[in-house]
């Protein structure tokens, strides 16, 4: 049986020409796909990798950058934020017909959906949200010159041009005209703030965005997803972890999302917390609220685009444009 975006084949072929050992046949299975990168577990008689590719269609300019998640977590090898060793990256594209990366398998707990997290006890839930704000505090204290990335992108203006990409991408996957995107792109616009910080930012982070330890969940195995990092204003990342805490993000992302659970600490507690560890002033909250909500409302659209395109393996993405409205009315909410 086939899999959209791989051919076994051909990867088993790149691995081996790559220098990675690959002993036995070498199985392939989907992890996850359709709503982000294709994510596919490999494995063959001694080791196990995970491959990521982009989806088959659909896809935006700069949500599938698999160059950038391998070169982030390759730098961050070592430091105190938890990533997946990098194996190989096939840039050209030459073994799936669009990039692919390779990196360790880690074996852990990933809770993706309120089933996942019913297996967690209150006590549990509560320390795994908590060392998740304290993973987002170590990434955002790492020196990026030190680690060799000081080019991984532009802090200055990062405001600016974040409200300015994410209005082009609406351009790029609208399927209908709603008068709140151009209200809440011109809201953002008027209210950048004159000075924010720079570091490391992940742009998607959440609990199902990492690998847990599954003895002790309030350990963090590994950060992964790393498709959206970048350097910018880590406030961006803290907000939109709490604004994916929103109960509608499920339609998002196609499932009773573990993140939303109300099991877990609400926003205001997350950003709390992640203020007092961090020390950071988040004087300015309402503005990165705003603009977390504008990111959302953007990226539901997307997933619909590309379901009419035919990337949809879950068979309802095209619900993920019910709630483009409501994430851009709660932006214009946070800055009235």
């Amino acid at each position: 049986m086939s899999t959209p975006g791989m051919d076994v084949a051909a990867l088993r072929r790149y691995l081996i020409d790559a220098g990675v050992p690959v002993r036995g046949e070498l199985r392939v299975e989907l992890i996850s796909g359709g709503r982000s990168n294709l994510t596919f577990k490999a494995y063959d008689d001694e080791s196990t990798w995970v491959v990521r590719r982009p989806p088959t269609s659909g896809l935006t300019p700069s949500a599938h950058d698999m160059s950038r998640e391998y070169t982030v977590a390759g730098r961050l090898q070592g430091t105190p934020v938890p990533v997946a060793r990098t194996v190989t990256f096939d840039s050209a594209g030459t073994a799936l017909g669009a990039p692919m990366t390779v990196v360790e398998y880690v074996d852990g707990l990933v809770i993706r959906d309120r089933a996942d997290l019913a297996a967690l006890t209150d006590a549990q839930v509560e320390a795994a949200a908590d060392t998740l704000v304290s993973v987002l505090v170590d990434l955002h204290a790492v020196d990026y010159q030190a680690i060799g990335l000081g080019g991984f992108g532009r802090p200055d203006g990062f405001l600016a041009r974040q409200i300015a990409l994410w209005a082009r991408q609406w351009e790029r996957v609208k399927t209908r005209e709603l008068p709140d995107v151009a209200a809440l792109h011109a809201a953002l616009s008027d209210a950048v703030p004159a000075h924010s910080a720079a570091s490391i930012i992940h742009g998607d982070f959440r609990i199902d965005n990492t690998i847990l330890d599954a003895a002790q969940p309030n350990i963090v195995r590994a950060a992964v997803d790393w498709e959206l990092s970048t350097l910018g204003d880590p406030l961006t990342d803290i907000a939109l972890m709490c604004v994916y805490r929103t109960p509608s993000f499920d339609l998002v992302l196609g499932t009773d999302a573990a993140w939303t659970s109300p099991r877990l600490p609400a926003a205001d507690e997350l950003a709390h917390r992640y203020a007092t560890r961090s020390g950071r002033d988040l004087g300015n909250w309402n503005f990165y609220t705003a603009l977390a909500n504008f990111k959302l409302g953007v990226i539901g659209e997307g997933i619909a685009h590309r379901a009419l395109r035919g990337s949809d393996v879950g068979g309802d993405a095209l619900r993920a444009a019910e709630v483009t409205a409501e994430f851009m009315a709660a932006g214009l909410r946070a800055l009235s």
